[in-house]
């Protein structure tokens, strides 16, 4: 082997396992260390003495703080081998000024229930607006096609995408979980690792997030108009205007005055379009002479499907024609709006006024007033998530003028999946395709090739792994999840070996929706209800579904002597699966108030549900 094969032997084998560093600088580095190589090898063979060497990993340096003595008799088995000539590119060449330079910064969009049926680029057949901001991203980056959440819920979904443990593991199980303050998460590991980290908008996990050193969030849920921010500063202020505006002003702001000689971590994290939908004064009047298409499910019966029956999140039943749908009919129904400013309130009632009108004059019934508050529920809904769109291009537009695109890693995503009617529903938490999917799209200009789409399943548990091997960090705690860089360097080809199941478990029970676990596969779906609520879920605990033949999920197959067999084995993989996460204690799902901090942990003490 000639020095030119040698090199280019070594540069395939960092460009493939090693894809964080630029081809040029490998260039040099590989050219250095085979100078450098030759050296000591002389060196050494004179002195006839043991040589340390340290191996480096990516986010591990040295291994295990030794570093591992290779005795000179195997010198010639380890000449060729790159985990020797990649540590001496690292010494004496400005190589830790190089790296520096050349980590990349992170902007992580994050929406609250912004469903991929929501987004045009998902292409997923209903006939909804455009997406142009966020379909950028997936023009210019990848989209993963079958990505799930571990727990349909806000809470513990953000905290899973935190820490990279499912639910049982990161101590927020419900919506009355609490963040433990010095938990390890992805932003934590970049700031010690030299990183500038801020969030801005939703957090909802109580305690002060910490591991920023910047913060600005809403308590609680927060409002869409005039909300309340809670500052790392200690200072706390009403600021006028929609959220969505604001929390991207906010960004903005922190991303102009932002440490520059540090790589930087931006979390911006959207109320929208969470229930109950106020679009913004830019958006509300869009959609007006729009119907939409309505969902095949729309008028669901759930045969076969007993704990879906009992659900409190219909269109139909539940869903509030003033404080969800805006129709202000009342004195009492305008305190729906009692948060706005006058400018604001008289804006809203105009933008309405019309169709309210003509509802009140003739009141549908039955599937119609379904229809009418589908129809309503969707132009709000789709408002809103018309402002996340916008306010995405503005960061979008900041990067490019600030020349950060390149070298910045742009993250899209959002806590779950949500029903834009189907099944009759709008919510989530089921482990039913339309909230257990959940958006996620990656682009790194360089590094990700554009317009790819991955069939690959992840999950959020991946998040933090992934963030942090990409940042060249290692992850110093356990985690569930698993690194998509694989995926996201190789044009989201699926490795072998990739995992062929994913995990799922909701027990808050909210909206009537019974506490069950699932596991998805690429072809079939099991539902398993943990805590039955009458006779009638006794019986029917399990839920069977194949999804190349039926993609809504209509046909229970449990009870199909056709598909015995296939139940059989997906139970015994639940069980695997199960204990694989190690969730095998039951009293971490008990309904209760947690672990209590102290009080200067919390962002404030009144209820933030």
């Amino acid at each position: 082997m000639n020095l030119n094969d040698c090199v280019e032997c070594f540069m395939d084998f960092y460009t493939r396992h090693f894809p964080l560093m630029n081809r040029s600088v490998l260039l040099v580095r590989v050219a250095s260390g085979l100078v450098a190589t030759a050296k000591l090898f002389k060196t050494a063979l004179k002195a006839r003495h043991q040589l340390a060497f340290a191996v480096w990993m990516p986010a591990t340096i040295p291994v295990n703080n030794q570093l591992p003595i290779m005795p000179i008799s195997s010198f010639p088995a380890f000449c060729l081998l790159p985990s020797i000539i990649l540590p001496l590119l690292f010494m004496g060449f400005g190589s830790t000024e190089l790296v520096a330079q050349e980590r990349p910064n992170i902007v992580f969009f994050f929406s609250d229930d912004l469903t991929t049926q929501a987004i045009s680029a998902y292409q997923y057949g209903l006939d909804l607006p455009a997406t142009p901001n966020i379909d950028r991203l997936a023009h210019e980056g990848m989209l993963f096609e079958n990505s799930f959440c571990g727990n349909s819920i806000c809470t513990p979904s953000r905290a899973t995408v935190m820490t990279g443990l499912h639910s049982h593991k990161n101590g927020i199980v419900n919506l009355g979980g609490v963040l433990d303050p010095e938990r390890s998460t992805w932003p934590k590991a970049l700031r010690s690792g030299g990183y500038t980290t801020a969030i801005f908008g939703k957090w909802h996990m109580k305690t002060k997030p910490t591991g920023f050193d910047e913060w600005a969030v809403l308590s609680g849920q927060g409002s869409y108009y005039n909300p309340d921010f809670f500052f790392s500063n200690g200072e706390s202020r009403r600021i006028e205007g929609h959220s969505t505006n604001i929390v991207t002003d906010l960004a903005l702001d922190w991303l102009d005055r932002r440490d520059t000689s540090k790589p930087f971590a931006l979390m911006v994290q959207h109320k929208a379009p969470h229930r109950n939908w106020k679009p913004s004064l830019r958006e509300l009047e869009l959609y007006e002479d729009i119907e939409f298409s309505e969902p095949p499910s729309l008028f669901d019966e759930y045969e076969g499907r007993v704990a879906a029956a009992n659900h409190k999140m219909g269109i139909d039943g539940h869903m509030s024609l003033a404080s969800d749908l805006m129709l202000l009919s009342t004195q009492e129904d305008l305190d729906v709006i009692s948060r706005f400013t006058p400018e604001q309130r008289k804006a809203y009632l105009a933008a309405f006024e019309k169709e309210n009108a003509a509802f009140l004059a003739n009141p549908p019934t039955g599937k119609e007033l379904v229809r009418w508050k589908y129809q309503r529920y969707m132009k709000n809904y789709l408002r809103c998530v018309a402002g996340v769109d916008r306010n995405v291009g503005r960061v979008l537009a900041e990067l490019d003028k600030a020349g950060l695109s390149e070298n910045t890693i742009v993250v899209y995503c959002a806590d779950q999946g949500f029903y834009l009617g189907e099944h009759g529903w709008f919510d989530k938490r089921w482990a039913y395709e339309e909230s257990l999917k959940m958006p996620l799209i990656v682009r790194w200009p360089g590094k990700v090739k554009p317009d790819t789409r991955c069939p690959a399943m992840v999950q959020n548990i991946d998040y933090a792994p992934t963030l942090l091997q990409a940042a060249g960090i290692a992850t110093d705690w356990d985690v569930h999840g698993i690194s998509l860089m694989p995926l996201l360097i190789n044009a989201g080809a699926t490795p072998k070996g990739w995992r062929d199941t994913i995990y799922y478990r909701y027990m808050d029970g909210g909206h009537g929706v019974a506490p069950h676990s699932a596991i998805r596969t690429d072809d079939f779906k099991l539902l398993y209800f943990d805590r039955p609520r009458n006779e009638a879920e006794e019986k029917s605990r399990w839920e069977l579904f194949d999804l190349k033949n039926d993609p809504q999920e209509m046909s229970n197959l449990a009870t199909d002597t056709a598909y015995a067999e296939k139940l059989k084995s997906m139970q015994a993989r639940f069980q695997k699966t199960r204990e694989f996460y190690g969730d095998t204690d039951e009293r971490i799902w008990q309904r209760g108030v947690g672990k209590k901090y102290a009080s200067d942990k919390y962002i404030r003490l009144s209820n933030q549900r």
